[in-house]
């Protein structure tokens, strides 16, 4: 998945469905609940030893609107899994992981049918279930968690009564150190970008 289509199906989907609708305009207090799925799409130089390979997963979020402008926003999804690879070699083993990121948002236009908006914040990387297979079979898999910044730029398409369909893409800056059997191999810079579609409540 990319970003082309994404936005694409989002936007047009959104006209379709969200013509002229009447909007009432974020206010503090209010809870945005989103759920979906996220493509993540790590880079392609992740490592010169361990690449890492996308995978899309339901994921879900809350925002909460401390201003008509400003909302802080939490980030979650089922376990992610990953194919690893030897750099231009065959898959060698997979790695789950949960990316649970926390963000503050900006809503320039809170009273409109389209909504765009945009925000910083953490992102933490849990690593887990660590297989090993192929030329590494039987050998103990290790990436370390990683912390690092996150950015989203999105948009929240009014349907009416509440609802909204969302569109965003999200940077998070992943760093884990790899070890095989104790030794240290590298640091594997993942680096994905996100793309997601979703619905949104909001109460």
């Amino acid at each position: 998945m990319r970003i082309a289509p994404t936005l694409t199906f989002a936007l047009a989907f959104g006209l379709v469905s969200a013509t002229a609708v009447p909007v009432r305009a974020h206010e503090a207090g209010d809870w945005l609940v989103r759920g979906g799925f996220h493509n993540i799409d790590p880079k392609s130089d992740n490592g010169d030893i361990v690449e890492v390979a996308d995978d899309t997963m339901i994921t879900f979020s809350i925002l909460h609107m401390v201003t008509a402008n400003w909302g802080l926003e939490l980030l979650g999804a089922l376990p992610f899994e990953h194919d690893i690879s030897l750099a231009n070699g065959p898959r060698v083993g997979s790695t789950k992981h949960l990316p649970p990121t926390f963000s503050v948002v900006y809503h320039p236009l809170p009273e409109a049918q389209f909504q765009p908006y945009l925000g910083l914040g953490v992102n933490v990387t849990l690593f887990f279930d660590e297989d090993t297979r192929g030329a590494l079979a039987g050998s103990d898999l290790d990436l370390d968690n990683s912390v690092g910044a996150a950015g989203v730029v999105g948009i929240d398409v009014a349907l009416g009564d509440g609802w909204f369909l969302n569109a965003d893409v999200r940077y998070m800056d992943i760093e884990t150190d790899a070890q095989l059997d104790g030794v240290e191999l590298e640091t594997v810079r993942i680096d994905p970008w996100a793309f997601g579609l979703s619905v949104a409540y909001r109460f």
